[in-house]
């Protein structure tokens, strides 16, 4: 069939959650059998996240093919199981970028180049992209910001051409959000309608309303919405906050969203989405009754978004644990000898967090020495990986001043120092080690007895590598180099043998964790630190 294009947009305030509702669409299209994919259109100037603060952006997703992306992709993947790459995900910037480039390089034959046709053009062949030369029944586009802002006028000017371009071939989906008045124990339209006013002025008819509530709304105030927005009754449908994201797909098809995307793109409606693997998810994380306590180290932890993959595969890893998570977010920057036992004495596992730099960094150190020390399941990632191998060498080589380059550039101890390929870049901007690579892993290793195999692939985003130089000292004192990348020679992973489990990994086994298919690692963590906790709680009986 043609592919059928399908636009997000969202009104009133940011943060209402288009990107889930994307994603549990894509979720229900997908479980019917079709081929779906979904892109995220960024309208800020950066070319992508990947230099911005966590505190400004949330987490860097990292794609298969090394782009650096918007967090939202993760949902994506999480909730389709289908990976992404560079073709969905599209910032401002790079719309600008390409149309600049192209002008620079005389392709408009000396037109004068503008926002109408040129900027909207390169939007559009953007958008139909992926439709063109990914196969897909279904593109799904988020527009990113909320109608009204300046910057995304030119992705609605694009999605209007668009409309009268595909017909039948495009459905436009609008969130917005409905506030509760408690004073007046009222819900409130008006925002509504002004946000599907102004979609209006620029020349957008939505098909269908998602209305985020955290209340009920009832019919009638829902056929009102209908007529003042000229929508049908049946295409206005209530987004009520739920315990879990994961159970949106599920409120969205009791409210029949996917049937009717397909109906509005001519699309036949048959059977039902085949979600047996989902609900199974789903029933564990109802029927789940105990619960892991995880401390999670790190220097955003005010701002959780900062380690959106993190948490959401650590959920995931607990849901098939059968297990609730009580995850703790522990500020390394708080962290202290004197008050380390204190932080981290009554959890079951710790994760020591990616990042950079050096704020907060003496705190994972200190953090980390306790875990050794005290025999508590220890996950590092990236640099928490690359914390874990300076503390080593700090307390058992007895490298006090062993550092990374990134940290002390004149450190007489790098034992993590700077990758050989990055010593002659001077952007910061899409130039680390990025995306998928492969690991080959030793076979009675912690790691690839979790895995169930030897030879995996996972993303990367560092500079900084474990410096080979050091490997036999590590080696010989205890903490195997158990993982390496078959063609680069770079370790991957390190762990302690001689301990429950103490893993460390230069990549982010987090970024390709979904529901459906949850990254064995984490699993195999939860799983320690559910029979340490059992090990503890039967002492405490005794």
């Amino acid at each position: 069939m043609e592919t059928k294009y399908i636009f997000v947009t969202g009104g009133v305030v940011s943060s209402l959650g288009k990107g889930i509702i994307s994603s549990s669409l894509a979720c229900l299209l997908k479980a019917r059998g079709y081929r779906v994919t979904i892109q995220k259109f960024d309208p800020y100037i950066n070319i992508d996240p990947g230099t911005l603060n966590p505190y400004e952006h949330g987490e860097c997703y990292v794609t298969v093919d090394g782009h650096e992306a918007d967090l939202d992709l993760g949902h994506y993947e999480r909730f389709t199981n289908v990976p992404t790459t560079r073709a969905n995900n599209v910032t401002t910037g790079r719309i600008y970028q390409s149309v600049i480039d192209k002008e620079r390089r005389g392709d408009y034959l000396g037109k004068t180049v503008q926002i109408i046709p040129h900027i909207t053009d390169e939007i559009k062949r953007n958008v139909k992209l992926l439709g063109n030369t990914g196969n897909f029944d279904f593109v799904i586009t988020e527009i990113g910001g909320t109608v009204g802002d300046i910057e995304s006028l030119p992705y609605l000017e694009s999605v209007r051409q668009l409309r009268w371009e595909l017909g039948q071939n495009c459905v436009c989906i609008h969130l917005t959000y409905v506030p509760y008045i408690r004073a007046a124990k009222e819900l409130k339209t008006k925002p509504t309608q002004h946000s599907v006013k102004q979609l209006q002025e620029v020349g957008i008819q939505p098909d269908i309303l998602v209305l985020r509530t955290e209340h009920d709304i009832p019919a009638n105030v829902r056929r009102k919405i209908a007529q003042f927005c000229n929508v049908a009754p049946d295409a206005v449908i209530q987004s009520i906050d739920v315990p879990s994201i994961y159970e949106v797909p599920l409120k969205m098809h009791s409210q029949h969203l996917d049937e009717i995307v397909m109906k509005k793109t001519g699309v036949p409606v048959e059977g039902e989405p085949h979600m047996a693997p989902w609900l199974h998810f789903l029933d564990k994380m109802h029927n789940a009754e105990k619960s892991v306590r995880i401390g999670l180290v790190g220097k955003y932890v005010e701002f959780q978004d900062a380690y959106k993959s993190i948490n959401e595969s650590l959920f995931q890893a607990a849901t098939y644990n059968d297990r609730r998570l009580d995850l703790r977010f522990i500020h390394s920057e708080k962290v202290t000898d004197a008050n380390v036992d204190e932080l981290l004495r009554d959890l079951d596992g710790v994760i020591i967090a990616p990042g950079f730099g050096q704020r907060g960094i003496e705190g994972k150190f200190v953090a980390l020495k306790w875990c050794r020390e005290h025999d508590v399941p220890t996950f590092g990632i990236c640099l928490g990986m690359q914390c874990m191998v300076i503390e080593f060498a700090r307390d058992v080589l007895g490298l006090t001043e062993a550092n990374s380059t990134e940290m002390n550039p004149t450190t007489p101890d790098n034992v993590i120092d700077l990758m050989e390929e990055q010593k002659s870049i001077s952007n910061m901007g899409g130039t680390m080690r990025l995306g998928a690579y492969a690991c080959r892993l030793q076979p009675d290793s912690v790691a690839a007895r979790a895995y169930g195999k030897t030879d995996v692939k996972e993303r990367h985003r560092h500079r900084f590598e474990f410096n080979n130089e050091y490997r036999q000292r590590f080696e010989d004192a205890g903490m195997k180099c158990v993982g390496e990348n078959p063609d680069a020679n770079l370790v991957e992973v390190v762990e302690l043998p001689d301990h429950r489990w103490f893993v460390g990994t230069q990549y982010h086994p987090e970024y390709s964790s979904t529901v459906l298919n949850p990254n064995p690692l984490f699993v195999d963590f939860v799983k320690a630190a559910i029979a340490y906790r059992d090990e503890r709680e039967a002492g405490d009986a005794k």
